[in-house]
């Protein structure tokens, strides 16, 4: 049994939030929850729920990759509640954006936002394990402090570990490789049919892992195919939780709601 909450609306489209990791449907510090009055109040119902093991909901969760009928359910309790609605736009965050690109072309959704979707491997966004940012996330990290000044200065003076630095630099300067869930992610991608708009703070870890994957050649028919879009902002706030992130995030968001 997944739990789930409708904030009411009167329009025709909806959205639908599907919570990314092992968070419950109200998101971290609450994002999900107010995202879904803000957009409410706009008029568009919104439905967010907790996945199979989480939150409220009952059943043993067993990862991002097994949501699809949990997706499927919550898109039907959600057409059920609001009979109104004739298009549903969806959108997740994180291993919720990976999950909607592997599963939305056999899902009845109108159009998806995918925001910082997941491709590193082995791993869930979530888990204790510490998790190795991919060489292009190291790569952009340390291009970021060498054009501050600052960093120049505390090299010098021994404020940095070298030893440290010297790991990192290692890291850097490995190839990047495409992971299997890169290549599942693109394989969705190219699949869909319907509106997806990408969205990405380029400084979050999980969004420059992306980006790597999406540079490579893998990606070439994917980033040539007319329903994907995509579109970045200058943060490192992974769930846009910060006042200009917000606003940029809502933005995107009605933007699909409103073309539906």
């Amino acid at each position: 049994m997944l739990a789930g909450t409708l904030d009411h609306g009167q329009l025709t489209t909806g959205l639908l939030i599907v919570s990314g990791g092992n968070e419950i449907r109200a998101g971290a510090h609450a994002g999900m929850a107010k995202l879904a009055n803000r957009m409410a109040r706009k008029g568009f119902p919104v439905f967010r729920y907790d996945r199979r093991g989480i939150g409220d909901s009952s059943g043993a969760n067993q990862g991002f990759l097994e949501t699809q009928a949990d997706i499927q359910s919550a898109l039907a309790c959600f057409r059920q509640s609001s009979p109104q609605i004739e298009k549903i736009i969806a959108f997740g965050n994180c291993d919720a954006a990976s999950a909607l690109a592997l599963f939305g072309a056999e899902i009845a959704i109108d159009g998806f936002i995918l925001a910082n979707p997941w491709v590193i491997e082995n791993t869930e966004p979530s888990s204790d394990a510490p998790t190795a940012p991919p060489p292009s996330a190291v790569r952009s990290r340390y291009w970021e402090r060498l054009k501050n000044p600052k960093s120049i200065i505390d090299l010098l003076t021994g404020k940095i570990n070298l030893r440290r630095l010297a790991k990192g630099l290692r890291q850097a300067i490995k190839k990047q490789e495409n992971t299997n869930l890169a290549t599942q992610v693109q394989t969705g991608l190219n699949r869909l049919t319907k509106p997806c708009h990408i969205v990405l703070a380029n400084r979050d870890t999980t969004a420059r892992a992306f980006l790597a994957a999406w540079d490579s050649k893998a990606f070439r028919k994917t980033k040539s195919l007319p329903q994907i879009t995509m579109a970045s902002l200058d943060s490192a706030s992974h769930s846009f939780a910060d006042k200009p992130s917000e606003c940029w995030l809502d933005s995107q968001i009605l933007q699909a709601l409103e073309n539906a």
